[in-house]
């Protein structure tokens, strides 16, 4: 079935939206002549609370909020017959997060998720991203007036899986949506994490960690369009790399309209190299029509390992190895201690050190 109309070619790579993916290596997910299957992966790993549901529903009932540039989103559109929505009712608080798992096959596919807070609605959706498979995939989030919504990512995928997608959040008046990006496995892994304010008083908070080994490119591009005024953002993004080959890209976007005044926004992205061969590319960009705002800034840096920090805990009689692990955990434990789920920080703390000795540190 057809959404749209197509008016998009295949990329080249010669495109500032794709120059720094490597295309030969997404299976066709990015060209417009290879046959993709339109499937549904995700299912839920908990029983769902009263007030929460989950259902498989056609795609024509439920046509996308917001208009899309990317490539991958829009295929996923034309192509997909099937959508998963899930769904929270109005003035719902959740203590325990609603968890989503990926089964993956082997075959390349296309899906499309919504997510639906309702008004004051409190609630933490996760979404594990586990085993191999190639992936495209768009994840629409909606934010009614009031709602909050914690929302967790992991790509903690096999070396072998590739995976782009698209979450976009559109927030209401005083929403506040707090996205958490986690990858450290894949061998492509690209998400483009946007944001779309719609009423005064919302607030987005977007934190990603990010781990690049030997041979692994690991893509985030991030856009928040101030669209209103009087909301605020937020992005915090760490990256390590380590390894032959090992490449990250952040490309970090604000656009802050003319109406949208009152806006504070802040970008930030730190990048730490343990190895020669390792690449991190970061580009954050302000677009600013309004003089009139609390305050915009960014802020990107990358770096070498700090040897003296090293030193430091060696002669304390730490081994070097532990004490570079213990470096490591320091600079990502920033962001991971905000999930404010042990559980789910110890293990993505223990990914992070499995993925460091594979390339024997």
């Amino acid at each position: 079935m057809s959404l749209l109309t197509t008016n998009y070619l295949t990329p080249t790579g010669r495109e500032e939206a794709w120059r720094f993916t490597p295309l030969k290596r997404l299976v066709g997910l990015h060209d417009l002549t290879t046959q993709v299957a339109d499937r549904i992966s995700l299912s839920g790993m908990n029983s769902l609370p009263t007030g929460v549901t989950l259902v498989t529903a056609n795609a024509v009932d439920h046509p996308p909020a917001y208009a899309s540039n990317d490539l991958i989103t829009n295929r996923i559109r034309e192509k997909i017959e099937k959508v998963l929505v899930l769904s929270i009712a109005k003035d719902l608080e959740l203590t325990e997060p609603i968890i989503l798992n990926r089964g993956c096959k082997d075959s390349p596919e296309l899906s499309r998720v919504v997510i639906r807070a309702g008004v004051n609605s409190k609630s933490t959706v996760i979404i594990e991203n586990v085993g191999g498979g190639v992936v495209g995939e768009e994840i629409e989030i909606s934010l009614a007036s009031g709602a909050s919504l914690n929302f967790v990512s992991l790509q903690e995928w096999d070396r072998t899986a590739v995976h782009l997608a698209q979450h976009h959040a559109v927030l209401g008046k005083d929403a506040h949506f707090t996205s958490y990006v986690v990858s450290v496995g894949g061998s492509v892994v690209r998400i483009n994490p946007t944001v779309e304010f719609t009423g005064a008083g919302a607030f987005a908070d977007l934190y990603g960690i990010y781990f690049a080994t030997d041979g692994q490119h690991l893509e985030h591009r991030i856009h928040i369009n101030h669209g209103v005024a009087n909301a605020k953002s937020r992005v915090n993004y760490k990256g390590a790399l380590a390894g032959d080959a090992a490449r990250t890209v952040w490309i970090g976007d604000v656009y802050i309209h003319k109406v949208a005044e009152g806006t504070d926004t802040y970008e930030l992205n730190r990048n730490l190299l343990l190895t020669d061969g390792a690449r991190a590319d970061s580009v954050p960009n302000l677009e600013i029509e309004t003089g009139e705002i609390v305050g915009a800034g960014h802020a990107s840096t990358t770096g070498r390992f700090d040897d003296e920090q090293l030193f430091y805990l060696q002669s304390r009689g730490i081994p070097a190895d532990i004490a570079r692990r213990l470096v490591i955990r320091g600079f990502f434990a920033e962001i991971i201690s905000k999930l404010k789920n042990e559980s789910l920080e110890e293990r993505l703390m223990s990914r992070i050190d499995d993925e460091l000795a594979k390339v024997g540190q």
